[in-house]
Formats: structure tokens, sequence, C-alpha cells
């Protein structure tokens, strides 16, 4: 593949680009703010890019996303969308433009992570309301956005599960029991983590406890790039892991 790596010169555009490298890929350009030094060329802004490619592959902020679905769309080339911390406009945004566009949207890319998030699915649906659900997920303390994409995703997966509206509470404080109908969401930051995530099944006498612990940057660098080699191709619409893990599945 011929890829573009948005906001290469961060830490997981940078693992991107080497990982894709390693397996044969050609990183033709990179796109970051903040340009620097890399072994292919980097542009400051999308108008500046004058190379061609097969996907481009996006591990930069929320910031500009207007600017890089443009660009693909008038490119006619397919995006893995991985930034997290998107707000509800960008989420309409990338649904408008997948109408015209193949995007796959996963706010963590790990092929652990998303059978993680089919594993609670399950969980909630078979251990139903008498079970509470807590999620608690770890990062280094550089990360911007709390709850993360994953803890996010996750959430989802719980109500998905139980078929039904969850109130989402973002750590405790103060006085009161837990309600019934919450699930508590806890981010923790510090150190070096590279992410970390346990989602608490908590029922009468026995505590159910499902998690993933990512051990490098890379698997999600190598899950990225499976996600672009399964969307080239595909028709315009709008993706997720589900997707290229065939997850619909009986579960």
């Amino acid at each position: 593949m011929r890829l573009i790596v948005w906001g290469c010169c961060g830490k997981m555009g940078r693992v991107t680009a080497e990982t894709a490298q390693e397996a044969g890929h050609t990183v033709v350009c990179g796109i970051d703010l903040s340009p620097s030094p890399m072994p292919f060329p980097v542009f400051a802004r999308a108008e500046e890019v004058t190379e061609t490619a097969d996907v481009v592959i996006d591990f930069s902020s929320p910031a500009l996303l207007a600017e890089r679905l443009c660009f693909c769309a008038d490119k006619k080339i397919p995006i893995v969308l991985s930034a997290t911390g998107f707000s509800a406009a960008d989420e309409t945004l990338i649904g408008k433009t997948a109408e015209h566009l193949p995007i796959l949207r996963a706010g963590n890319l790990s092929l652990g992570v998303n059978l993680l998030c089919l594993l609670v699915k399950t969980a909630a649906r078979v251990l139903g309301g008498a079970f509470d659900a807590e999620i608690v997920e770890r990062h280094h303390g550089q990360k911007k956005d709390a709850p993360s994409g994953t803890a996010l995703m996750l959430f989802e997966s719980v109500k998905e599960g139980l078929m039904e509206e969850r109130e989402m509470v973002c750590g405790r404080a103060g006085y009161g029991q837990r309600k019934s109908g919450e699930i508590g969401v806890h981010s923790v930051r510090g150190g070096t983590i590279v992410g970390e995530h346990e989602v608490m099944f908590a029922g009468g006498d026995e505590v159910i406890t499902l998690s993933h612990a990512a051990g490098s940057r890379k698997i999600f660098a190598s899950g990225a790039l499976r996600a672009a080699e399964w969307l080239l191709g595909r028709p315009n619409g709008l993706y997720g892991m589900d997707d290229l893990l065939g997850a619909a599945v009986s579960l």
C-alpha cells in the first residue's frame, strides 16, 4: 500500500510509519502541524501535498478534522480515523462525508481491545441488570482526553449488551449510594502507561473482570495497517472494527 500518515510526527504517527515500512508498505508522505525530519516528505498543511496514496491513516487530534475529510474526499482516498475526542458536530461531519468516501472510524485500533468490546457486550447481555458495571482506564500523563476513546467504546458495549440506556458517571465524589442505572467510568493518568482498560461486573457475592493491557503502541499501528488494507476497495460508508473482524456474529 501507498500511505499518507496524518499526525506523522506524533508518538503514534511515528510508530505507524515505522511499522508500515517494516511490513513493506510505502509512506509517500506525512502531514503534521509541527513538521520534523522523517524518512519521507512531511507537510504542515494538506494543500501542500502532491503525492498520491491508496489510504490515509490519521493519528492526529480532533482539530482540523474538516481539512482531513475534505482532502480525502477531493482525492477520493479512503481514511482510517483513529483520533479520539471528537465532538457531536465532528461525528455528524464524519457521517456525512462517509456518504461519499470509505471511512473506518475506531476509538481504538487494537484487535485485542475490539475483541474485549465484544466480550463485554456478551457479558452484559448474559448478566443483565443484576450486575453493576464499572470501567477503569489508565494512560500516560500526557494524554489529553478523558475518558479515553476506548473507555467510551466499552461504555457503549455495555449499553448494547444490556439493550437499554445507562448514565455515565465519570468518577465519584461526595456522599450517596450508587444508582443502579449508572456506569462509573474512572480515568487514571500517570507515568508512561500505554493503555490499560478494565470492565468490572459486580453482582451478589461474585465479581467478573474483563481487561486488556497494551504493552507498546505497535499494537495500534498494526491494527491501523490491517484496517487500511481492509478498507481498500470498500464501497462508500462508515465502518468500524466490528466490520473488519466480521463481528456481527452470534455474539
